[in-house]
């Protein structure tokens, strides 16, 4: 156990889960300046040697709309591989699903809103466009041998329609399940989640779709992100989303903030006992340079305060005060 562990007791879920690192595609995608491809490409590199269990390297979508991605196929082909790293990829069309193909990928992930409205907004395509066009991307990456994964948005709550139907989420899951997708990701696209409600869909969804895994994204919008982590994990949800220096957002949901801070996540399953795998020093040495990354201050609670037992100096004149006492 490192030195943040304050785990006392039994455990109430896994004892150890898999963090998934989206920083460099769902962080950088929405940040203001374009990061050069060597320093992605040294981003990726550091990230590769703390021991995730995936890495969300890059997007293959249109250099039109998203420029700050544009150089998706030189980055694949640039990072270095770390044994065992899946290196994964989101991929918005059948096009992009060739180039991320050409590029060798552990795993795809595809997209799709569960609310009609967030779909239209975000893909330019209705729901059912784009159900039609998940299920044409699984047959062709199957028949390649690369394992996909469908990300559901707004299934936690919508911004514009408020509250999603649960079933018309698991209906969803289900039949891009039963048309070969290894995994399905529930995201609180917005931050809209909240722990009980969580909970609940999680325990559907594993009663539902057992054979099939399960990774939760989440946003820390209002300030729930951790707790609706815990809600998952006692569930039973072993991989969860996550983004080093709690960077992305969403460009529909006015004050959104960022994903689920990695180092925060990473610490409090430390201080419960729960085994990530991730080497949370060498990742908040790669916090601490983000700021020079991506030209903004990037605050972290976590590199701020340190882990929990790091200690301080007393106050110089405690010993001279207290001379004599014991």
């Amino acid at each position: 156990m490192s030195a943040a562990t304050c785990s006392t007791g039994a455990l109430r879920g896994p004892a150890r889960v898999e963090i998934n690192e989206v920083a460099p595609r769902d962080g950088l995608q929405i940040e203001p300046i374009v990061v050069p491809t060597d320093a992605k490409v040294a981003f990726v590199d550091a990230l590769s040697a703390c021991g995730f269990a995936r890495i969300e390297a890059t997007s293959f979508t249109s250099a039109r709309a998203i420029p700050a991605l544009a150089d998706a196929e030189a980055l694949m082909h640039r990072m270095q591989r770390h044994p065992g790293v899946r290196y994964t990829a989101l991929v918005p069309n059948l096009r992009g699903l060739e180039r991320a193909l050409s590029c060798r990928p552990d795993e795809v992930n595809l997209v799709m809103s569960a609310s009609e409205t967030h779909n239209r907004a975000n893909l330019r395509m209705t729901r059912q466009q784009s159900q039609a066009q998940l299920l044409a991307m699984i047959a062709e990456a199957g028949a390649a041998g690369v394992p996909v994964n469908v990300s559901l948005s707004t299934v936690f709550g919508c911004p514009f329609e408020g509250e999603v139907d649960v079933g018309a989420v698991m209906d969803l899951a289900a039949r891009f399940a039963d048309a070969g997708a290894a995994g399905i990701t529930l995201c609180d696209t917005t931050g809209m989640a909240y722990p009980n409600q969580v909970a609940a869909m999680c325990e559907r969804f594993q009663s539902k779709l057992p054979q099939t895994g399960l990774t939760i994204h989440l946003h820390n919008t209002r300030g729930m992100g951790l707790a609706n982590a815990v809600a998952a994990w006692e569930t039973g949800v072993t991989r969860f989303d996550a983004a080093a220096g709690g960077l992305g957002g969403c460009p529909y949901a006015p004050g959104a903030s960022g994903n689920v801070s990695t180092e925060d996540l990473v610490h409090m399953f430390d201080c419960m006992g729960v085994q990530t795998g991730v080497d949370l020093k060498a990742l908040l040495g790669i916090v601490g340079g983000m700021s020079g990354l991506v030209g903004r201050e990037v605050h972290s609670q976590l590199l701020s305060a340190g882990p929990r037992l790091r200690t301080h100096q007393a106050p110089a004149w405690l010993a001279e005060h207290f001379a004599g006492q014991g």
